[in-house]
């Protein structure tokens, strides 16, 4: 047994064959705690490297006890980038309230990691990649479960069998779509657009972030660090999905220009740049519902499975928890079937009320009406002069299994 709490291999049946779907979080984490018990994982992922880059990222509550047991926690508190304040703005872009960011999202101080989503990722592929066959720039074509395990024909055209699939590959989880059906079945849309981009750091921000708000409209400026760009974040809302537009990045572009024609602040600048953005990330906001995260022999892991949006701050600490309650599973039960239910079991109520947390999110982000924003702006400004939050009980409400059985 590991010091961690995961068994070791030395089984004397044949190790499991895993393929995993996905190279971002929950696969890399999934990946080393399968490798811990035994496994034999390969990791196939389409892009042809590990992304860099990404907006910042959180990890709450029982995902710093996944990290700590991983031993990557004094990494991720060095890549700690410590935003200090959240500045809310009105539609004239005059101050609201200034307040710490744990303030609006809950946490608790000293124990919550805020850390480049690509700093992460490239953490937890570190801690892996001696350990587990990664295959860059391939991904699944088909998955055969009629046989003893599953047949994969890979875009590249190879093909493998392993005994088990999972799907890491996010909320428009193609592993998903081919087990499952298609997305449209498990989406649930909440209501709001956004733009991702960045831009270079010409306003002296620093370590903050500056968010605009008019009715059913959000402006935010994020600054990491002293002197990096700036993440910038447009949305809106649309009580249905744009769908016309998901695929073509130019339709996206005069959509949101659209939308924020004649706001203030900064926006009108936030705008132009996003027109000559070479990053720029659109979608809508949403979260995965699910029945069942498995079928046979193919499981899901994190957004693919259960998304909680970022309305919640969670998806993250979302997908290392499931990650390692899934290996737990697995390491416990040899029975895949079995294991499956496990899982579930043990995280869906976890999930559900992560994903509750989208509600408070879109109050907070989001007011629809010019009732609802001075509503939340009175929350904020009675906020500056209250105790600090402390951390919410959905962050922590699922307890990691204290030791695991050998398999």
């Amino acid at each position: 047994m590991t010091p961690t709490g995961l068994p070791t291999g030395g089984s004397t049946t044949a190790k499991r064959t895993v393929l995993i779907s996905g190279a971002s979080i929950s696969g890399p984490a999934l990946a080393y705690w399968l490798h811990r018990s035994g496994c034999a994982v390969t990791v196939v992922e389409k892009a042809g490297a590990l992304r860099d880059g990404g907006y910042p990222i959180d990890v709450r509550g029982t995902a710093t006890e996944v990290v700590r047991r991983m031993g990557i926690l004094p990494q991720l508190r060095d890549a700690h980038i410590d935003s200090r304040r959240c500045t809310f703005l009105d539609a004239d872009g005059r101050e609201v309230a200034s307040l710490s960011p744990r303030a609006v999202a809950g946490g608790v101080e000293g124990q919550d990691l805020e850390v480049r989503r690509g700093d992460l990722a490239a953490i937890l592929y570190a801690r892996v990649r001696d350990d587990v066959e990664f295959l860059f720039g391939d991904s699944i074509d088909t998955l055969d479960q009629s046989g003893q395990g599953v047949d994969v024909t890979f875009h590249s055209g190879r093909r493998r069998t392993f005994d088990l699939v999972v799907g890491a590959d996010g909320t428009h989880s193609r592993t998903r779509e081919r087990v499952f059906g298609p997305e449209e079945r498990f989406h649930r849309y909440l209501g709001y657009c956004f733009a991702l981009f960045t831009l270079p750091n010409t306003s002296g921000l620093s370590r903050e972030v500056v968010m605009w708000n008019a009715p059913g409209r959000t402006a935010a400026l994020y600054a990491v660090g002293d002197k990096d760009e700036l993440h910038a974040f447009l949305a809106f809302h649309r009580p249905r999905p744009p769908v016309e537009v998901l695929r073509d990045p130019g339709a996206q572009r005069d959509l949101v220009a659209t939308v924020f024609a004649g706001a203030g602040w900064e926006v009108p600048g936030m705008v132009d740049a996003m027109r000559d953005a070479d990053d720029l990330f659109f979608d809508t906001t949403g979260q995965i519902r699910m029945p069942h995260w498995s079928s046979g022999r193919v499981a899901l892991v994190g957004d693919a499975a259960y998304a909680p949006s970022f309305l919640t701050g969670q998806g993250t600490s979302l997908a290392l928890v499931g990650a390692y309650m899934l290996a737990d599973a697995l390491a416990t039960n040899r029975d895949h079937t079995a294991a499956f239910a496990a899982y579930e079991r043990a995280v869906r109520p976890f999930a559900a009320l992560n994903q509750a947390l989208a509600d408070d999110g879109a109050a907070t982000l989001f007011p629809l009406t010019a009732r609802a924003l001075e509503q939340r702006n009175t929350r904020l400004r009675n906020l500056v002069t209250l105790p600090s939050a402390t951390a919410r009980p959905a962050h922590s409400a699922l307890a990691l299994p204290a030791r695991n059985p050998a398999r």
